[in-house]
C-alpha cells in the first residue's frame, strides 16, 4: 500500500516515518540543498513502496513532511516517526540517514550531532547505532587520497 500524504502533523505509516527520518537527515543543518534533495530522492526512488509512487504522490508525501519539519524541527519529525518503525526499519533508517548526511562528502558538527542524537532516539541495542554509523563513515572514507 503506498504511503498516504502526511498531513496535519500526523505520520501514520512506516513508509511515511522512514521518509521522515531521511528528510530530517538532509535538513538537520537548517538547509536543504539541491545535492541533498537529489540524494534523498535517489535513496528512496528504488525502495518499496516509493518506487511505485507517481511524481505527484511523492510530492504530496514530502510536502506534508516538510510542513511538519518546518512546524517543529527535525526532532519533532523524528519523534513522530519512530513509533511507526520496527527495529529493522530503525536500523536501516539510521544507515540511510548517515548515507544522506555524507552525500556532500562532508559532515559538519551539526550533522554529526544529528546522527548521534538520532542513534540514541532510535533506541537500538547497545552499540548497534555506533556500529552502523562507523560502517557508513568507512564507506565514505577517502582511503586512497594522499
Amino acid at each position: 500500500m503506498p504511503p498516504q500524504q502526511a498531513d496535519q502533523g500526523a505520520i501514520r505509516t512506516a513508509s511515511e516515518a522512514f521518509a521522515a527520518v531521511a528528510l530530517a537527515a538532509v535538513a538537520c543543518d537548517g538547509t536543504l540543498g539541491r545535492q541533498e534533495a537529489r540524494a534523498l530522492r535517489q535513496a528512496l526512488e528504488y525502495r518499496t513502496p516509493y518506487r511505485d509512487l507517481s511524481e505527484q504522490a511523492m510530492g504530496e508525501l514530502f510536502d506534508g513532511l516538510l510542513e511538519q519539519l518546518n512546524a517543529g524541527g527535525w526532532g519533532t519529525l523524528v519523534n513522530a516517526a519512530i513509533p511507526h518503525l520496527d527495529v529493522s526499519q530503525r536500523e536501516t533508517s539510521l544507515a540511510l540517514a548517515a548515507q544522506l548526511v555524507w552525500a556532500d562528502r562532508t559532515v559538519t558538527p551539526t550533522e554529526q550531532q544529528f546522527l548521534q542524537e538520532l542513534g540514541q532516539r532510535l533506541a537500538l541495542t547497545e552499540g548497534r547505532a555506533a556500529l552502523i554509523l562507523e560502517v557508513v563513515a568507512l564507506l565514505h572514507r577517502d582511503s586512497l587520497s594522499a
